[in-house]
């Protein structure tokens, strides 16, 4: 019987590893989530791709105020090359919870200067269902050294 006790504590012991380390899995990986949405919409924007810009960009395409960005945004950023990302500084850093934070993203395209622009982005859910990365904002283009802007 005590052999049988022992047992039963290690196989819990296992599942409750797997279940905890299931679920930081899922937290950490809410960065890179972050950082895809961030270098697809700088692609697109490199491309100038204008419907593209404001798909990315949540509720964009029911504001004429944003959608008027993206097409200044797409007419100043658009360049030929791939392109390369040269930094993200994310919204927010480790959280278990939502967050509403502006990240920084400076990025090139063929053999450009780097471009610098500030993103607001919302991260929601939590461990249990999920996360849901949306880009709320996008800044016009910044100088390379400066911080992002309280209002963009």
């Amino acid at each position: 019987m005590r052999r049988a006790t022992v047992i039963s504590l290690i196989v819990a012991g296992v599942a409750l590893f797997l279940v905890i380390s299931a679920l930081l899995a899922r937290a950490l990986s809410v960065g890179g989530a972050e950082n895809s949405a961030i270098t697809a919409l700088v692609m697109d924007e490199a491309r100038g791709d204008q419907a593209a810009v404001v798909a990315d960009i949540s509720g964009c395409a029911e504001q004429p105020a944003c959608e008027a960005r993206a097409a200044a945004d797409v007419s100043a950023l658009k360049r030929a090359g791939s392109v390369q990302i040269a930094q993200i500084q994310p919204s927010a850093g480790f959280s278990l919870g939502s967050t509403l934070g502006t990240a920084r993203v400076a990025w090139v395209a063929g053999n450009s200067l780097p471009r610098v622009q500030c993103v607001r982005v919302r991260r929601s859910g939590n461990v249990l269902s999920g996360y849901r990365v949306e880009l709320l904002k996008v800044s016009l283009r910044i100088r390379t050294n400066a911080d992002c802007p309280a209002q963009y």
